[in-house]
């Protein structure tokens, strides 16, 4: 079986057991992904037809790898007897996309459109202001990110708003709570739309409450695989053993000691009772590292080994030493900054390339001072964070289009009405939210009338044409081509990103018209930090811990390793300290070849220099992994000494 022969003895085992629940604890590097893609395609020489099989992930980077890794495995195996006319595949996909797609097929149950709209975090937080305001409540006074991110953590929890008003008692921010939520479920309602949360919840509710929703897909698909399962919510758990049905052909895969999400609801339980969960089911541990060092290994097994709340597991590897770790002390963050740049350039002059480093630190406030040495030393650069669908003028153009498949969306059609401008207030607007158009003067009612007609031109479109195509005539019709060609240097900028959406749409014209605009939509609407991560670019990569985790590179920079920061002071300190310590050694074994680890004797955080101490987890290291480095201070203008 020439496909088993690139795989460990435990790869194999977790391979070749089929039947019944499996955890597979696979550590960092251990090749989780290639455990996940030969297992399917295991099941499929087995007998079991990949349509049968279902493997769901986190991030759409992640999903898009696994698809293509499969993809790849299936049309290179000869030894498959599928059907020549057969284009059946395993579905792959998010848990959220996988939401959609359930949600989409039977959206009459749930008195929405098959097109309804998907709120990102951005047009989540514009409803909950809005929210407030319905309830006479200041949006000054409560902060509406603490309130969505309060609604969010009870939707993952599987809690609806009817219960939570009725367990809120007397705590004033919760009722708070319960009093926006309510309103901001209104405006969900209203405009028939779905936030992040609900494609999820949503779905769970369909499954339980709809016996024969949740028999067709228990016999749709007959195992199911899950990645990255120690970073699932109550939500995802549930759905997951829905799916899995009374058969229980369920594969979960995932590391303990890399859950670092228990502030948006990941719950580690779920991982660590498995067993407990899962009658009969099988624990397999993926202990051998491909990835890093025994240097970066042995260093990252000495800091996880303090942590209580985990299964036991020590990574190993048949790797070099390498090189030892660098610690490299700065005076304040202008020269950890300088520091870290001066010493890529020399890695770059030795021929490493860009895109193998990474600048790694905990907080995203501390990528102003490296970017700005970045760019004083003319070195590419690309910060994970900024997203392409969350440029102004790409939401535009995509909300043109939810408005045209879903007139109902009140956020989309307050978005673009006046884009570009074309005379229509607020009272005309609220004329055309409450359905009172008749009540406009002639001229103000042609005005929405042209302005409904180019919105149904839209909606023909998209059933009739490719994608791209689309984009191109509502940039052209709208008159926003024609406004940012003849305007700013940044109207240029946004016209070319706009033209970068078109070329990504080209991407879609494979699907029909329509399932190609819903696609898009989706996948705008789901995307994270890693989509942004464009391969081809030859450039370093600066983004939090929180962001790196999946990806890996030859060399690790982390920045600001100073107590509070990181590890970074939180209420709870033994909780915290169990978590930060899992994102530290996220961070350690994101490196191949070679780590540096940076604090600054004093930092300024919110205007205010602070003199600092070394992070603990520095001397949590052995000394015979690290190598200690003097940075250079010549370069400095100014030396504060406090």
């Amino acid at each position: 079986m020439s496909y088993l022969d690139t795989l460990n003895e435990e790869q194999k085992k977790a391979v070749l057991h089929t039947k019944g629940p499996l955890l597979v604890l696979a550590g960092a590097g251990a090749g989780k992904t290639r455990v996940i893609t030969h297992r399917i395609l295991n099941l499929i020489h087995q007998g079991i037809a990949p349509e049968k099989i279902l493997a769901v992930t986190f991030t759409n980077k992640a999903a898009k790898e696994m698809r293509e890794r499969v993809n790849a495995l299936l049309n290179e195996d000869d030894g498959i007897n599928l059907p020549i006319s057969s284009n059946a595949r395993p579905f792959v996909a998010t848990f959220h996309s996988l939401g959609v797609h359930i949600l989409r097929t039977h959206s009459q149950l749930l008195n929405v459109p098959r097109h309804f709209s998907i709120f990102d975090r951005g047009d989540s937080i514009r409803a909950i202001k809005a929210a407030l305001k319905d309830v006479q409540i200041d949006p000054k006074e409560f902060e509406p990110r603490k309130i969505l991110s309060a609604i969010s953590k009870q939707k993952g929890e599987a809690v609806s708003v009817d219960v939570y008003e009725q367990e809120v008692g007397n705590e004033f921010f919760k009722k708070t709570v319960a009093r926006v939520w309510r309103a901001y479920e209104k405006r969900l309602n209203d405009g028939k739309a779905l936030d992040f949360d609900d494609l999820l919840l949503k779905t769970l509710k369909l499954l339980q409450n709809h016996e024969n929703v949740r028999i067709y897909y228990q016999n749709i698909w007959s195992h199911i695989h899950i990645d990255e399962y120690q970073d699932t919510n109550k939500v995802q758990y549930e759905l997951s053993k829905i799916l899995a049905g009374t058969n229980e052909n369920i594969c979960v895969v995932g590391d303990g000691d890399q859950n670092i999400y228990s502030w948006r609801g990941a719950n580690m339980q779920n991982i660590l009772d498995f067993e407990k969960r899962y009658n009969d089911s099988k624990t397999i541990l993926l202990e051998q590292n491909y990835r890093s060092t025994k240097t970066i290994l042995g260093a990252a097994n000495d800091i996880i080994q303090k942590n209580k709340e985990r299964i036991e597991k020590n990574l190993f590897t048949e790797n070099n030493k390498g090189d030892a770790i660098s610690l490299i002390p700065t005076l304040d963050e202008t020269h950890e900054a300088e520091t870290v740049t001066t010493k890529i350039t020399e890695l770059t002059k030795k021929g490493v390339q860009p895109k193998e480093i990474a600048v790694l630190y905990r907080a995203n406030f501390q990528s102003r001072a490296l970017e700005e040495s970045f760019l004083s030393k003319n070195l590419p650069y690309q910060v994970l964070g900024v997203r392409f669908f969350e440029r102004k003028e790409i939401k535009d153009i995509l909300s043109f289009i939810k408005v045209a498949l879903n007139p109902e969306s009140i956020v989309d059609l307050t978005r673009i009405i006046n884009v570009p401008p074309r005379g229509i207030g607020k009272t005309t607007l609220m004329r055309m939210i409450e359905k009172k158009e008749h009540e406009l003067s002639p001229a103000l009612r042609k005005r929405v009338d042209d302005f409904r007609t180019f919105l149904s031109s839209i909606e023909t479109m998209t059933r009739e044409k490719p994608l791209s195509e689309t984009i191109k005539y509502i940039v052209r019709a709208s008159g926003l081509e024609d406004k940012l060609k003849n305007g700013t240097e940044d109207d240029i900028e946004r016209l070319e990103n706009i033209k970068e959406l078109v070329t990504l749409a080209t991407r879609y014209n494979v699907l029909s018209p329509e399932e190609a605009t819903l696609k898009l939509l989706e996948d705008a609407a789901l995307a994270t930090d890693q989509d942004e991560l464009k391969e081809d670019r030859n450039a370093v990569r600066l983004m939090t811990v929180h962001a790196s985790k999946g990806l890996e590179f030859d060399y690790v920079f982390i920045a600001g390793l100073e107590d509070g920061l990181f590890p970074h002071s939180g209420d709870d300190p033994n909780k915290d300290s169990e978590e930060e310590r899992r994102l530290f050694y996220v961070a350690l074994t994101r490196a191949r070849k070679k780590i540096y680890l940076l604090y600054a004797s004093t930092r300024t955080i919110y205007g205010s220099k602070e003199i600092n101490l070394p992070s603990e987890f520095i001397t949590d290291i052995p000394e015979h992994f690290l190598e200690y480095e003097e940075s250079d201070t010549s370069s400095l203008k100014t030396i504060y000494l406090e």
